[in-house]
């Protein structure tokens, strides 16, 4: 039996875009390489920023954590192979491209139905809900986000211009029930992220006060 059919199988990072309400899946984006690192950070919400020495230990809700990441997009190999790939050998990634860039506009068929409604001289016109965005980094990490930074550098064309290698950095903001309530589709998946955290932390056992050098306290 080969190697290759004992190796684990290779999961992909990737974004889910789902329907905000009943949390259909609209499209599944898988990064074509997983980045090399992942930068995380956390920005602390508690009461005792506000110079109040008497809920300093107080929470106010959860963290801002903010993902930052790099991926790679290179439709080189796929060039070679132009049968398989005609979309690739007409329109090199600008596709993959667009699918990427297509989370950060409003569809241009809500943009149309709310110039038609200013049209016909709706006063107050709802703002665009856009489909929920899920970042899933392994099944210990999926969480509701928001796209707060989004750049592309392209770095190789093919003849007629199509871009055929780039980097896209990619800022996220992790959206928590503080952003979208309980009741919410991205609520009740950002509380099951809480839980797994919670579980994994529960997982690792707790050091002696003397392995820090302490008798007590």
């Amino acid at each position: 039996m080969s190697s290759s059919l004992n190796s684990p199988q290779l999961l992909k990072a990737g974004i889910v875009i789902m329907q905000p309400d009943n949390g259909a899946v609209i499209r599944v984006i898988s990064l074509q390489y997983n980045p090399d690192t992942l930068t995380r950070s956390f920005q602390l919400q508690a009461y005792g920023d506000d110079g109040d020495r008497s809920e300093a230990l107080r929470l106010k809700n959860s963290p801002v954590e903010t993902i930052k990441l790099e991926a790679e997009i290179d439709a080189t190999d796929q060039m070679e192979f132009p049968g398989q790939h005609p979309d690739i050998v007409r329109n090199g990634i600008h596709g993959q491209l667009a699918v990427l860039e297509s989370m950060l506009y409003p569809s241009s068929e809500a943009l149309q139905e709310n110039y038609e409604q200013a049209g016909r001289g709706v006063l107050e016109i709802v703002p665009m809900e856009s489909p929920l965005s899920l970042f899933v980094w392994s099944k210990h990490r999926a969480v509701p986000v928001r796209v707060t930074e989004f750049s592309v550098t392209e770095e190789a064309f093919d003849p007629a211009l199509n871009p055929i290698r780039a980097k896209v950095s990619l800022g996220l903001r992790v959206l928590s029930i503080n952003d979208l309530g309980f009741n919410h589709r991205g609520g009740s998946l950002f509380m099951s992220y809480l839980k797994n955290k919670e579980a994994l932390a529960g997982m690792v056992g707790s050091a002696t006060l003397n392995r820090l050098g302490l008798e007590g306290l």
